[in-house]
């Protein structure tokens, strides 16, 4: 069985950080209500629209769930919400920060209702430090914890990385620490109130950049392009070949040893070059030695020679090159999905487990699709008490 069944998660996000961690929890088996404004989750309305308006990047991180359409800043809107804390297990939220005090639900008052009930909160900063309170997006967040300081070439301006890393960082770690909680509550009997700041998710990912920092007393380039970002290891960068590029490392010394074996090239022979040290501080020389090389070949060419000898590498695929590999195609984790609307394409889950099979999602419901059964079925509304809610404005 799969092996969240039974678990019943509430959602108050948008974007990309909280789906993303409801989305993996949906996949395990998870029943996922997400909560909307009446104006939807802004990502609903990006350009890239599926059947029923919704964009792509929405209809990805949201398939399995089912969908509410409810005012917070509504006191019935509010009060809705609390009585499905009554029987919900988690509820997961990235609102602007205070927003869910505001509504009066925050974790204090949500716990009083429900003591078993898990609060998964995510923001820029956390609840405390000087940024606490402070809006952020991945963008933000890539400028103020220096990986955009970090990403390009030394001679360029700073760049944001291509996906959105930050984001989902902090979903995984977000993930992670309800499962815990999950964990815990089955020997406490209580839940607890799960706390992930975007810059606290982003940060260990800097571990070499700031290693090389401090090795070099500062005086290591920020940026250093596809290279090693401690600059600790040569070969480490990506090569061009006749058809487009490929990328080779050699993190120890078997690894070199191995790449000269198959160039057959006698300057790679070079005494310069025996050893790590020797060859990060010609490190120039060595891009040269390994580009000769592969500007011969085709990256694919280049991937299956060095991938028999066990050298690390791999062709720089293009996003069209991505869609279309077998082993992405093969795992699942990009999902095309058929219904009587057509093709659509979601997200699988990146977790197997042995003896609990992913739920294959449905494709993500239309604003608000769910809110009158939820209503009715969860929490025994009448069909006059559900249409006066809708006169009222609350749903």
């Amino acid at each position: 069985m799969p092996a969240l069944s039974g678990v019943k998660v509430i959602c108050v996000g948008q974007f990309y950080f909280a789906p993303y961690c409801s989305m993996l929890l949906a996949r395990l088996g998870a029943d996922v209500i997400k909560i909307e404004a009446p104006e939807g989750d802004p990502y609903r309305r990006l350009p890239s629209a599926d059947h029923d308006g919704s964009s792509v990047q929405f209809t990805m991180l949201n398939s399995g769930k089912r969908a509410m359409k409810v005012d917070l800043k509504h006191p019935k809107g509010q009060e809705i919400v609390r009585k499905l804390v009554e029987q919900a297990d988690v509820l997961i939220q990235n609102l602007s920060p205070g927003a869910m005090d505001r509504f009066g639900l925050g974790y204090d008052a949500l716990c009083a209702i429900n003591p078993r009930l898990i609060m998964a909160s995510g923001t820029g900063f956390g609840s405390f430090g000087p940024y606490a309170g402070e809006p952020a997006m991945d963008l933000t967040i890539q400028a103020r914890t220096a990986i955009m300081s970090t990403t390009g070439f030394m001679e360029g301006a700073p760049v944001r990385t291509g996906p959105s890393v930050v984001d989902f960082m902090a979903g995984t770690h977000m993930f992670s620490g309800v499962l815990a909680a999950l964990y815990q509550r089955e020997h406490t009997g209580r839940g607890q109130h799960v706390e992930v700041a975007l810059q606290d998710a982003i940060l260990p990912a800097l571990s070499s950049n700031i290693a090389g920092h401090i090795n070099s007393n500062g005086a290591m380039p920020e940026r250093t392009g596809n290279r090693h970002g401690g600059l600790a290891v040569v070969p480490y960068n990506a090569y061009r070949t006749t058809d487009g590029w490929v990328t080779v490392l050699c993190p120890t010394q078997s690894h070199w040893e191995r790449l000269c074996g198959v160039m057959d090239d006698p300057d790679a022979k070079d005494d310069r070059y025996s050893t790590m040290s020797g060859r990060t501080a010609h490190s120039d020389e060595v891009d040269v030695l390994v580009e000769r090389w592969t500007s011969a070949h085709t990256k694919q060419e280049v991937a299956h020679l060095l991938s028999r000898t066990g050298i690390p590498t791999a062709p720089v695929l293009s996003l069209a090159e991505l869609m279309d590999d077998p082993h992405v195609q093969a795992r699942g984790v990009l999902r095309w999905m058929d219904d009587e609307s057509g093709r659509w394409l979601t997200l699988g889950s990146p977790l197997f487990l042995s003896d609990s099979p992913m739920v294959e999602p449905d494709r993500a419901h239309g604003l608000g699709a769910d809110t009158d059964t939820i209503l009715r079925d969860e929490l025994g509304m009448t069909e006059d008490e559900v249409a006066a809610l809708h006169f009222e404005g609350a749903i």
